[in-house]
């Protein structure tokens, strides 16, 4: 019987094989048993704490929900005096800017006598042109203006002797003697001729030394030596008359009827820490329409550090008032125009919009929006919302 034979064979062989082991059928370890155990009393216990912190939590913010608002800080607003004032900008100006440059002739420089800074007299050169030229035609001239002056007395001395004989006999005729005193009035028109040629050469010698026109100091200098200049050329040389100083700037419109002719201005400029005392010596008469700007001028005294083109800032106190003052950190601004934000006694912000009057080193005065007794925030007033609940700190001093 071949198929029980192979049966046996089969089962022989499966009896052979060793037995199969138990999965993790050894015993573990007692001290990972107690780790295992420690480790899960620990999270229960975690757990267990965690839910009694959230239910007191709860507890406590339903028993006082204020105590979860935001905690800002509002001070009242307040009315303080302040001294009112108008402010501008603008720059330091020679009051009276006279350009120098060649009037008639053209020429080259040859000497300059001044630099920028000095002060100098009416008439004073400041450069002489080239004469090379001009020298030679003067001497010429009055040369022969001399010459023309020595024949007209030649002339006048021949008329008269011929005018003494005229009547004696067989003496000179009647038109001899006149010929003689024609000749002398020929000599006396050449002499005049003369005189005109050489007064123009001599004004056209004197222009060659450019003079400063009146007292003052010497603002700039574009002449060199060697450089040709002619008429239209530009200024070679720019005066302060005088060597007055003052300040030109713009004014807002609306400060404008404010100022007056005469009124104090403190002037500051870039670079210099003490300020410049002035007086408002004119408004403008004109608005611009484009910028709606008016010019004020401020004479100023005379000092080396006031160098025209300076930038400078003037301010002109225009009068007094008691107004709200804020922290400049507690104005805020956005498309709706300028507000802060208050905290009445309800605790709930509100919006409160505001018209700025200006600034002053305690804060930012309010024209309009605020009586003073109202509670504005003065901080952080960007991150709350209008009608959020809030809580204000006490102040600092109290106890």
């Amino acid at each position: 019987m071949p198929h029980a034979d192979r049966a046996e064979v089969h089962v022989e062989a499966m009896s052979s094989l060793p037995p199969p082991r138990a999965f993790n059928s050894e015993p573990t370890p007692w001290f990972l048993r107690r780790g295992y155990l420690i480790a899960a009393a620990i999270v229960l216990v975690g757990v267990v704490a965690l839910v009694a912190l959230t239910r007191g939590g709860n507890k406590v913010a339903a028993q006082n929900p204020a105590d979860a608002a935001p905690l800002v800080t509002a001070l009242p607003a307040g009315r303080s005096p302040y001294t009112m004032t108008v402010s501008f900008t603008g720059a330091i100006v020679a009051r009276y800017d006279m350009p120098i440059g060649v009037d008639v002739d053209a020429g080259r420089i040859a000497a300059i006598l001044v630099e920028v800074g000095d002060h100098v007299r009416q008439g004073q050169v400041l450069a002489r042109l080239d004469t090379s030229v001009i020298a030679p035609q003067v001497a010429s001239l009055r040369a022969a203006l001399e010459q023309n002056k020595a024949e007209a007395k030649l002339a006048e001395a021949d008329y008269r002797r011929a005018a003494a004989i005229a009547g004696s006999v067989g003496a000179l005729s009647k038109e001899e003697v006149d010929k003689r005193q024609s000749t002398v009035a020929t000599s006396a028109a050449r002499v005049k001729a003369a005189e005109a040629q050489l007064a123009e050469a001599e004004a056209r010698l004197g222009r060659t030394a450019i003079r400063a026109p009146a007292d003052g100091v010497v603002l700039t200098r574009t002449a060199e030596v060697g450089q040709a200049v002619m008429p239209g050329s530009g200024p070679l040389f720019r005066l302060a008359r005088g060597g007055d100083i003052e300040m030109r700037a713009q004014v807002a419109e609306q400060d404008l009827p404010r100022l007056k002719v005469g009124q104090t201005a403190e002037v500051r400029v870039t670079g210099v820490a003490t300020p410049f005392t002035g007086k408002l010596r004119l408004l403008a008469a004109v608005i611009d329409p484009q910028t709606r700007l008016g010019e004020v001028r401020v004479t100023l005294p005379h000092d080396p550090n006031l160098r025209p083109g300076a930038f400078a800032r003037g301010e002109a106190r225009v009068g007094s008032d008691v107004r709200p003052i804020v922290p400049q950190t507690a104005l805020l601004s956005d498309t709706r125009g300028s507000y802060v934000l208050i905290v009445p006694e309800d605790g709930h912000v509100q919006r409160r919009e505001v018209h700025v009057g200006g600034a002053q080193p305690t804060g930012i005065v309010i024209d309009r929006g605020l009586d003073g007794n109202e509670r504005v925030v003065t901080t952080a007033g960007a991150f709350l919302h209008e009608g959020e609940f809030v809580r204000v700190a006490p102040p600092r001093d109290a106890t």
